[in-house]
């Protein structure tokens, strides 16, 4: 009978792990030197055509698949180094010129690298030609314990100011508090001015985002097509996401790639040495498994045992409120306050994990994913000779770890299990506290000299510090993200979240890596000002200026397990602000202010009936128009779909069609749509944009003034979006000579960015070099 049940269970993993190796054929991560040569073809044709930055992301390609120490590898540098050349990376062309000379670059052509060599050194100035590629700076302490251990006696404390991580801080103005209703959430204990930084942190551990498409064309269809084919993972290096396009590879995988060698060791150390092997498995399996995977293996042995150690000591002690043992791990024993571990792995494990709320088949599947991948690194086979094992989870090397050699039992060793219990705790606990990181991108044409940007997503991260903090409809903070492990990495990008409990927003700053320290952070500041006794919130998705109550609650509940009561929820629920008049289009959205619509004949406000068969009427008696909802939303997309069309033509080059199509779509939009609907919105913008391509900058800053009070009552005066967009329009104003207008806009831009980004937002020295050009 046990044998039999033994048999059938190893049936069932042998079919598990079939089933996930044949998902990890489609995600090719081995070197391969034809595919290598293939990218290196593709490089040489963009070169030919001076598409110098794409050539330089061939190259890269082609220098990730190449294997170690090959001539196909030393080819790919070579001609990388070219490319970088003609790009004015002259530094960066010196490294690949070395690297290609190490890996055995032919010798019947390394005078054309000699050559190079020599142009390069005359561009750059002499202190810089004295550093050599990949040169290892000096190294932090670092931030954990022998074996990534820390100290066993490790202890909660009250003291808000994080000591391990100097980029790790909260403000002193702020406390860590507990309710059982609550949990633990930050309250303001003295008055903090608007824009003030309340909270910086760092991510435990990220994991980008594969194939997210970044376009940085110049506004020509050909060049968004080949742009398209590079996504988030040829861009940014995959430990600090840092924007580079020419990383340093992986030596053992074709996937991962970095901004420096140092960040390339750094990462190796921490989680890679483990993931390489499995690297197909886990893109296929998704990036929350990858994520809680990573957090256990940076987190260690010694880490995750003490972890458990103190959540049982707490439920063996403690009564909480309905039982609930989640509360156990998160409050003290004898005062009840709120325990905070700072920026160690404890205040990771200590988050709530839902585990009784999650639906069953979630757990189900949540499982399946964890105990496959468990399987998975039980067979992966023993550790390289060159890696030092610093959590302790596995054996030496030359030590089986295969199910069959440990007494036939699926599962390895003990401390594969602990293992395996720690990465399905995080990965049940991330979908409540899982954080995108985002990042503004540029989007638009280059030669007219008006920014032009979109937030895209670039990793999944959880923050130890910034997951304490509670939901809003309407938020008092604003997020703002930094990446890159240069020096220079400010946290300068506003973030505004997204649906998965996400807060968008970044800047990328690229460079060697600190050792110790992955370049990602936050900051949190008040977007209004906070008095003693408020607590401190921010959005995990679902925004006021976007979505209706209802819609906000179900997604809140659904994901997160709470029925949202905020201040917006509430306000918006007595004045019944649901929906009424509100287009719901895919890409079109609208808040609750200045999302209504208006009747064609009077424009007096449209009802929607709650019967949606009955369709919209007018509220003004004597008009009594009535419209179906099928006359509606047949108008309203006819403007998403004119919208698209006009982008098209300006991607062709053909800005004057664009306006046309746009001008007919507005003077017929707005029998409906007043001007402050997030549909006229983008119609002025998009006509803005076409204008200025033509150079008639007048109009095209009385299109963009159109937007901007659309934009103004969707997301408010105090807006970051609204100091985006004003940017713009101060670009434009400086662009067309109006100097008064500029100089009367420009402080308030700068107002509403310092307000949200903070002092070091880079499009703040715009704004001063404008106004001193300006002001002669």
């Amino acid at each position: 009978m046990f044998s039999s049940l033994h048999l059938l269970r190893q049936r069932e993993f042998r079919d598990d792990l079939d089933f996930l190796r044949g998902l990890s054929k489609g995600y090719p991560v081995q070197k391969d030197s034809e595919h290598a040569t293939r990218c290196r073809e593709r490089g040489n044709s963009s070169f030919k055509t001076r598409d110098y930055t794409a050539a330089t992301l061939h190259y890269s390609q082609g220098v990730c698949f190449a294997p170690t120490s090959s001539e196909q590898l030393s080819l790919c540098y070579a001609n990388r180094s070219a490319a970088l050349y003609h790009l004015q990376r002259y530094q960066e062309s010196l490294d690949d010129i070395d690297r290609a000379l190490k890996h055995g670059y032919p010798s019947h052509l390394q005078h054309k690298l000699q050559d190079r060599r020599a142009q390069c050194l005359n561009h750059l100035p002499k202190d810089d030609q004295r550093r050599k590629p990949d040169h290892p700076k000096p190294a932090r302490g670092d931030r954990r314990e022998p074996e990534g251990g820390e100290s066993p006696n490790a202890k909660p404390t009250k003291d808000i100011h994080n000591g391990s991580d100097p980029t790790v801080c909260i403000s002193p103005q702020v406390a860590v508090c507990f309710t059982p209703e609550k949990g633990r959430h930050l309250v303001v204990t003295e008055g903090i001015a608007a824009g003030e930084s309340i909270l910086k942190d760092s991510p435990y551990s990220c994991v980008l985002i594969p194939g997210t498409q970044e376009l940085k064309g110049k506004g020509k269809r050909q060049e968004k097509e080949r742009e398209q084919m590079f996504g988030t993972e040829d861009r940014r290096c995959h430990r600090c996401l840092g924007e580079t396009v020419c990383p340093v590879p992986c030596e053992g995988c074709s996937y991962s790639r970095y901004c420096s060698t140092v960040c390339r060791q750094e990462a190796w150390e921490e989680y890679h040495r483990w993931e390489c092997p499995i690297a197909a498995d886990l893109m296929a399996t998704g990036v929350m498994s990858h994520l809680a995977l990573r957090v256990s293996l940076k987190a260690g042995l010694k880490n995750v045992r003490r972890a458990r150690e103190l959540v049982g000591d707490k439920m063996s002690s403690l009564n909480c409120p309905n039982n609930d043992a989640e509360l156990a791990s998160t409050c003290s024993l004898d005062t009840n306050e709120a325990l905070y571990y700072g920026d160690t792995y404890f205040s990771i494990y200590h988050l709530l994990h839902h585990l009784t709320r999650h639906g069953p088949g979630l757990r189900f599947l949540c499982g399946v994913t964890i105990a496959t991948l468990y399987l998975t690194l039980s067979q992966a086979g023993p550790l390289p000779a060159s890696s030092r094992d610093r959590s302790g989870f596995f054996v030496p090397a030359g030590q089986s770890q295969s199910p069959e050699d440990q007494g036939g039992t699926a599962g390895g060793s003990p401390e594969l299990c602990l293992l395996g219990s720690a990465v399905l705790r995080h990965m049940l606990q991330l979908r409540s506290n899982a954080q995108a990181i985002s990042v503004l991108q540029d989007t638009g044409v280059t030669d007219i000299r008006v920014q032009s940007t979109r937030e895209i997503r670039v990793a999944t991260a959880i923050f130890p510090t910034l997951s304490l903090l509670n939901h809003s409809c309407c938020p008092n903070t604003s997020l703002a993200f930094s990446t890159g492990a240069g020096p220079h990495s400010d946290p300068s990008r506003p973030a505004r979240s997204g649906p998965d409990g996400s807060g968008p927003g970044g800047s990328a700053d690229s460079g060697e890596g600190v050792p110790g320290f992955c370049g990602v952070a936050v900051t949190v500041r008040a977007a209004k000002a906070l008095r003693p006794g408020q607590e401190i919130l921010h959005c995990y998705g679902p925004h006021s200026s976007r979505m209706e109550v209802r819609e906000r609650r179900r997604l809140l509940q659904g994901q997160y397990y709470f029925l949202c009561k905020c201040e917006a929820c509430n306000l918006q629920q007595e004045e019944g602000e649901e929906s009424e008049g509100r287009w719901e289009g895919p890409g079109i959205g609208g808040g609750p202010e200045g999302g209504g619509l208006q009747c064609d004949k009077c424009k007096g406000p449209l009802k929607k009936f709650k019967d949606s068969g009955k369709g919209f009427l007018c509220l003004r008696s004597p008009c009594g128009r009535s419209l179906s909802c099928s006359e509606v939303s047949h108008r309203l997309q006819d403007v998403g779909d004119h919208l698209e069309r006009a982008a098209d033509l300006m991607e062709r080059d053909r800005p004057d069609e664009a306006l046309r199509l746009l001008q007919r779509t507005a003077s017929q939009s707005g029998l409906i749509l007043p001007e402050t609907h997030p549909l006229q919105g983008e119609l002025a913008d998009a006509m803005a944009r076409a204008y200025a391509t033509m150079g008639d900058w007048s109009r095209a800053a009385s299109q963009l003034e159109r937007s901007a009070v659309a934009i103004g009552s969707q997301y408010g005066e105090d807006s970051v979006e609204l100091g985006r967009q004003l940017f713009k329009l101060a670009q434009l104003l400086f662009n067309g000579g109006a100097r008064g207008q500029a100089l009367t806009i420009i402080p308030r831009v700068r107002r509403l960015l310092c307000l949200h980004c903070g002092p070091q937002c880079p499009e703040l020295n715009e704004l001063q070099a404008m106004e001193e050009c300006l002001r002669g």
